[in-house]
C-alpha cells in the first residue's frame, strides 16, 4: 500500500528530461507561452457557452446580464488554482502538468488518477471544441451562400435526439415549428441522411477534418505549432475587439434589467457552465519542458493569460447582454445571434469568422497538451514504452499526438457537445483541486526546495482553491457525476492491470533493494 503513494523527488523528475531519446526542444519564450494560454482560454467557451449561461436551458438556471459576475466568480476559482500551478511549474519544468506535480507530492496512484482525469480536460474537451468549430464553420459557409449537407455537419446523437423530440411533439399535437432552431436543424440532418441498415448515416465531417489537419501540424514540431497558435490568437482578439467596439454602439441599457433575474443561484449555476470558457490556462504548464526559461516564464504566462482573458470576458458579457435581451441568447452562436437580432447580419458574419479562428487556436493548444500527458505517463512506465517515443527529426511525441488526433477526430464526429462540456468541466475542476492540495503537501515534505515562484498565503490560497472548485463541481448535474465516477473506475482498472506492474519508480526501487 505504501508503494501506491510513493513519490518522485524533484531531482528525479528533472533528470528524466535529459535522458537520450526523451528530450523535447526548448524553444518557447514568455510571449509564445502566454499566447498558448490565451489561445486555449478564449475559444469555444466565450463564443458558445456564454449564451446558455445567461439564458439558461435544460437543467441550468440562467444568470441573465449578471453572467458578467459569473465570469468573475469562475476567474477567482481559477486564479487560486493558477497560483498553485505557477509554483509547481517554476519548480518542476517538466511536461505533464498536474500529473507530474501529483507524482512529486501525492504519490503514484494519485498521479495516475490525475493523468487519467486530464484526458477529460484535453482530449474530451477538444471533442467539444471541434464540434463548436464545425458549427461556426457551417454558419460562416451559410453567410457566404454555401449550403453544407446537414447530415455531414451534425453528430449522430443529436440527430437521434432531435427525431425523438419532433416525434414527441407530433404525438402531443404540438406545432413542430415552435421547437428550437437547433433541434429542427438536427432533425433535418436525420431526415436527409442516407441509411445503412435502417440507421441514418450522420457524421460531422468539418469537425473530423480540422482535427486531422491540426494533428499533422503538431507532429511537424512545437515551434510551427506555437506560431500557428500565435497567429490565430492575434486574429481572434481583433474579432473580439470588433464585437465590443461595434456592439457598444448599439447597447440598450434596458436589456440589463433585471440584472440578476435568478439571484446568486443563477450566477453560481452559470459559473459552472462557463467554467469551460476558462479551461486552458493550465495547458501552458504542459509545455514547461519546451520553455526556454521555465522558472521565470511559466508563472508569468499562466497568470498573465488568466488576467487578460478575464477582462475580455467581462467586457464581452456586458456588451452581449446589452445588445439583445438575455432570453434570446440560448443558441450555439450567441455573439452572432446578438448582431442578427438587431438586423446586423454582416456583423454576425464577421463574428462567425472570428469564432472559427478562436476555436482553431484552442484545438491547437489542447491537442498539444494531451500527447504530452501521455508522454510523461509512458516515460514513468505507467503506459507502454511506445507512448514515450520522440520523433527523430521533429522531436515531438508523434505517436501519442497521432493517437490523440484519431481519438478526438472520431468522437468529435459523433458526440453531443453539451454532455462533453459538462464532463470536461468536472474533470478539470477535480484536477485543479488535487494540484492545490499538492502545494500544501509539498510545503511540508520539501520546505527547503528552491521556489522561483511561491504561492502566497499557503495554506489559505490552496484551501480556497479546493473549496471553490468543489462548489462549482456541485453545481453540475448528477448524470455528469455518474459519468465521471465511471471514468475514474475504468482508469483504476487499467492502472492495476498494467501501470502498477510496469512502473519505472517501482522497478527502480526493486533494483535498489536487490543490489542491497
Amino acid at each position: 500500500m505504501s508503494q501506491l503513494f510513493k513519490t518522485k523527488t524533484l531531482t528525479q523528475l528533472v533528470s528524466e528530461t535529459e535522458e537520450p531519446g526523451h528530450t523535447l526542444k526548448r524553444s518557447l519564450g514568455p510571449v509564445q507561452l502566454t499566447a498558448l494560454g490565451i489561445g486555449a482560454i478564449i475559444g469555444a467557451g466565450i463564443f458558445s457557452t456564454v449564451g446558455t449561461a445567461a439564458a439558461g436551458g435544460g437543467e441550468h438556471i440562467g444568470a441573465g446580464p449578471a453572467v458578467a459576475l459569473s465570469f468573475v466568480l469562475t476567474a477567482i476559482a481559477c486564479g487560486f488554482a493558477a497560483l498553485c500551478y505557477a509554483e509547481f511549474a517554476a519548480m518542476v519544468p517538466v511536461a505533464g502538468s498536474a500529473y507530474t506535480y501529483a507524482y512529486a507530492t501525492l504519490g503514484e496512484l494519485i498521479a495516475w488518477i490525475i493523468g487519467w482525469d486530464l484526458i477529460l480536460e484535453y482530449a474530451i474537451g477538444n471533442v467539444a471544441v471541434a464540434v463548436s468549430w464545425s458549427g461556426y464553420f457551417q454558419e460562416l459557409l451559410r453567410g457566404l451562400g454555401i449550403t453544407w449537407p446537414a447530415w455531414l455537419g451534425m453528430d449522430f446523437r443529436s440527430a437521434i435526439q432531435a427525431s425523438e423530440q419532433v416525434h414527441a411533439a407530433q404525438a402531443a399535437h404540438v406545432d413542430v415549428s415552435t421547437l428550437r432552431p437547433v433541434v429542427l436543424h438536427a432533425y433535418q440532418a436525420y431526415l436527409s441522411a442516407p441509411r445503412v441498415g435502417g440507421l441514418p448515416v450522420v457524421f460531422d465531417l468539418p469537425a473530423f477534418s480540422i482535427v486531422a489537419l491540426i494533428t499533422w501540424v503538431l507532429v511537424r514540431g512545437i515551434r510551427e505549432s506555437a506560431w500557428l497558435n500565435s497567429a490565430m490568437v492575434a486574429l481572434k482578439l481583433v474579432i473580439i475587439a470588433f464585437f465590443v467596439i461595434v456592439g457598444a454602439m448599439y447597447v440598450k441599457p434596458a436589456n440589463w434589467h433585471p440584472f440578476a433575474p435568478n439571484g446568486f443561484r443563477g450566477i453560481s449555476n452559470a459559473a459552472a457552465i462557463i467554467f469551460f470558457a476558462y479551461i486552458g490556462f493550465d495547458a501552458v504548464s504542459t509545455a514547461a519542458e519546451e520553455a526556454r526559461n521555465p522558472q521565470k516564464d511559466m508563472p508569468i504566462a499562466m497568470i498573465a493569460s488568466l488576467v487578460v482573458c478575464t477582462v475580455i470576458y467581462i467586457v464581452v458579457a456586458i456588451v452581449l447582454t446589452g445588445l439583445l435581451n438575455y432570453r434570446f441568447l440560448d443558441t450555439a452562436e450567441p455573439l452572432a445571434t446578438a448582431f442578427s437580432g438587431i438586423g446586423m447580419n454582416w456583423a454576425a458574419g464577421i463574428v462567425s469568422l472570428g469564432a472559427v479562428f478562436a476555436t482553431t487556436s484552442v484545438l491547437v493548444v489542447f491537442q498539444l497538451g494531451q500527447p504530452r500527458i501521455f508522454f510523461s505517463m509512458a516515460r514513468d512506465g505507467l503506459l507502454p514504452p511506445w507512448a514515450a517515443r520522440v520523433h527523430p527529426k521533429y522531436r515531438t511525441p508523434h505517436v501519442t499526438t497521432i493517437l490523440t488526433g484519431v481519438f478526438v477526430a472520431a468522437f468529435a464526429s459523433i458526440s453531443n457537445i453539451n454532455e462533453v462540456v459538462e464532463l470536461t468541466n468536472i474533470g478539470t475542476l477535480f484536477a485543479f483541486a488535487l494540484v492545490s492540495i499538492g502545494i500544501i503537501v509539498l510545503r511540508r515534505t520539501n520546505p527547503d526546495q528552491p521556489r522561483p515562484f511561491r504561492t502566497p498565503l499557503v495554506p489559505l490560497v490552496p484551501l480556497l482553491s479546493v473549496a471553490m472548485c468543489g462548489y462549482l463541481m456541485l453545481e453540475l448535474p448528477v448524470i455528469t457525476w455518474i459519468r465521471f465516477v465511471v471514468w475514474l473506475v475504468v482508469g483504476l482498472v487499467i492502472y492495476y492491470l498494467y501501470g502498477i506492474h510496469h512502473s519505472a519508480l517501482r522497478k527502480g526501487d526493486a533494483a535498489a533493494d536487490g543490489a542491497a
